[in-house]
């Protein structure tokens, strides 16, 4: 009986560690998504070039001008007139002097090889420094800043991958519509067969 009795608390000392480290995990990652939300998750992906983010306030806009001179804003949610953010952002830009450029990608849908092709076009074209936006700043601003880094800094292949990542909010999975189309045109974008 005294064996049972030890095996049952030595299983619940082992339930409580791995039950304490799930919770120290999950208030650790919720944490740190916490700091990107509370942050704009703003980050420079190539200095003076590119910078990337979640949908700017009108303080952002003009803050992210008058830090890091930015030119330009491609708004990867599309054209949204009559909504408040798009508005606001699209008079914030024309008071600053600030090209806004409208791209339409999708979080859930692949994009496809010729919207990347467009992408890449955009960024050659337009004035920098460069802002790049969706909604969070993870998924779409991660594929972009990815093809930003792969076909136009050339930068290579680890350096466009780390762009669609965790640090940025993005979480990696195997059904992600930005990880496949990442692998999808990883050829077209000249890196060798993983």
């Amino acid at each position: 009986m005294k064996a049972i009795v030890r095996s049952g608390s030595r299983a619940g000392r082992a339930a409580r560690t791995i039950g304490g480290g799930v919770l120290v995990l999950v208030l650790s990652v919720g944490g740190y998504l916490g700091v990107l939300h509370l942050t704009g998750n703003f980050h420079s992906v190539v200095a003076g070039a590119l910078y990337r983010s979640a949908q700017p306030t009108t303080f952002d806009i003009a803050r992210y001008q008058k830090t890091y001179g930015i030119k330009t804003i491609i708004n990867l949610r599309g054209e949204n007139r009559g909504s408040s953010w798009y508005d606001a952002e699209i008079a914030e830009a024309k008071q600053l002097g600030i090209i806004h450029v409208d791209f339409r990608m999708s979080a859930r849908r692949e994009l496809t090889q010729a919207g990347a092709a467009d992408l890449i076009g955009i960024f050659k074209r337009v004035e920098k420094p460069v802002l790049i936006h969706c909604k969070a700043g993870a998924d779409r601003t991660g594929l972009a800043a990815a093809l930003y880094v792969a076909a136009v800094a050339k930068l290579g292949e680890t350096a466009a991958e780390n762009q669609i990542s965790i640090r940025y909010g993005h979480i990696s999975l195997p059904v992600s519509a930005m990880d496949r189309t990442f692998e999808a045109l990883e050829r077209w974008l000249g890196f060798p067969d993983s």
